[in-house]
């Protein structure tokens, strides 16, 4: 009897225990899925946080994000002076005066006798005569400016033969406008290259010309000037896909409201924008056309159609992204401040040929260059690399990797599309002050104009006078001048 109750006691604390120890094991798992589950909203929210501080480091200098973004806690681009000097001339430095014009060019002399002598003699009239070279002074002012109203009349004369009373018509260039080339290319100029508003211009027109204008009127007058480069427009573009290198970037463009893309291509004397749906592949192609041109540009995907022979690939764009990747932490950090360092060798080498003008010179620098720096690029490529970031940045390095070196090969090509940037600028600056567009033939204007304007200042000649003389020659029938 004891015995049979000592079985059911041990009978009983043994299915406790197993009771138990099934219940720590079912905990156990619950609490295994729930670190699983932890572990993973951990590894979610780092990656937020490494995102966040990321988006938080971003500036202009290492990101594309514009000048205009950067929070006042943003460093300074400008490195601190190493020399102990102050800025600016330093003592005994010889200045720099403004050049007087030669007499032939002066439109009108004024001169100013003394009345007295600085010992209190007063000079009488016969006294003044000139003692060696006079001391000259220039002044150069504005005459005033007042736009020229002129009436064309067309009398009426009856004719003696049938009675009729008929009158002259007025010469095509008189009767295309009530205003004439030079106000209209004015008007245009302020516009375009000044980025002033419709209704600015309307009020700058009659402050500074004293001309009768209104916010349509300017509107016209663009519309006018727009349609004058069509011919040019074209010559351009065939221009520049005969050129042997060729700078090209994009930006965004809104036409009412709507997102499109301001594709820009340039060579060192001409400009070429187009407003376009998208920044998409067909767009590069259907702009490039049959040019074998070498195209630089930065590593957007558009133009990856391009073989890599005809592409360079810009280092101002690369130093940039390396220079975030410096900012990150351990592994990381090291492939940005590798890529800093093969991109500051690389422009010291472009710039010792630029010096030198010694091409070979340039060719071994960049082949020790390509030979030390490949294999490190290979090691941050690869599926052990630990940091996803710089592996991604690594493997697209590599597989551009011969356009990045076209520079040192082939005449006129530069190791950064600055060019296209600069280039680009004023268009992202009108871009920013008018909204862009409101329609498909604004679209057209624009691109006309801004191709027009940055063509004439690579050239180095006035877009006021190309103008007239493109506006003149238009109301005349005649064949507008050309930008090439």
């Amino acid at each position: 009897m004891e015995r049979s109750e000592a079985e059911a006691i041990y009978e009983q604390g043994r299915d406790a225990t197993v009771a138990v120890l099934l219940e720590l094991s079912a905990q156990n798992e619950r609490l295994a899925a729930q670190v699983e589950r932890l572990s993973a909203q951990v590894a979610r929210q780092e990656e937020r946080i490494s995102q966040l501080e990321r988006r938080l480091k971003q500036s202009s200098r290492n990101s594309s994000a514009p000048p205009s973004s950067d929070p006042p806690s943003a460093p300074s681009k400008r490195a601190k002076d190493p020399s102990p000097r102050k800025q600016g001339a330093q003592e005994g430095h010889e200045g720099h005066g403004r050049e007087l014009l030669p007499v032939a060019a002066v439109d009108e002399v004024i001169e100013h006798w003394p009345k007295r002598c600085r010992c209190g003699h007063l000079f009488g009239g016969d006294e003044l005569i000139g003692s060696g070279e006079p001391v000259r002074h220039q002044v150069e002012e504005l005459p005033e400016i007042c736009a020229r109203v002129i009436e064309h009349r067309c009398p009426r004369v009856r004719c003696p033969g049938c009675g009729r009373a008929t009158r002259a018509e007025l010469p095509e260039d008189v009767a295309a406008s009530h205003f004439g080339p030079r106000l209209q290319a004015a008007i245009a100029t302020l516009s375009v290259r000044n980025r002033i508003s419709r209704r600015d211009a309307a009020e700058l027109g009659e402050e500074l010309f004293g001309a009768r204008l209104c916010s349509g009127s300017v509107d016209a007058i663009i519309e006018r000037s727009a349609k004058a480069l069509e011919r040019p427009y074209e010559d351009l573009q065939r221009a520049l896909r005969a050129e042997q290198s060729l700078n090209m970037d994009e930006t965004g463009w809104r036409t009412a409201g709507e997102r499109r893309a301001l594709w820009g291509m340039f060579s060192q004397e001409h400009a070429l924008f187009s407003v376009e749906p998208t920044r998409h592949e067909e767009r590069a192609k259907s702009l490039l056309g049959d040019s074998e041109a070498i195209v630089t540009s930065d590593r957007w995907w558009a133009y990856n159609h391009l073989p890599l022979h005809r592409r360079q690939v810009c280092f101002s764009h690369l130093r940039r992204d390396f220079l975030a990747h410096a900012e990150g932490l351990a592994a990381e950090k090291e492939f940005g401040e590798m890529g800093l360092d093969l991109c500051k060798r690389a422009f010291c080498a472009w710039k010792t040929f630029a010096k030198s003008g010694e091409r070979d010179e340039l060719k071994r620098a960049i082949e020790s260059l390509q030979s030390e720096f490949e294999p490190i690029v290979a090691t941050f490529a690869a599926k052990r690399a630990r940091n996803k970031r710089c592996r991604g940045m690594a493997r697209n390095l590599l597989k551009v990797w011969p356009a990045l070196w076209t520079f040192a090969t082939h005449e006129g090509v530069q190791p950064t599309n600055n060019h296209a940037e600069r280039s680009l600028r004023g268009a992202v600056i009108y871009r920013k002050l008018s909204l862009g567009s409101q329609s498909q033939g604004g679209e057209r204007r624009i691109e006309r104009l801004l191709s027009a304007s940055i063509t004439c200042r690579l050239q180095g000649r006035s877009l006021f006078s190309y103008l007239s003389e493109a506006l003149a020659a238009q109301a005349r029938g005649d064949p507008v001048p050309l930008l090439t």
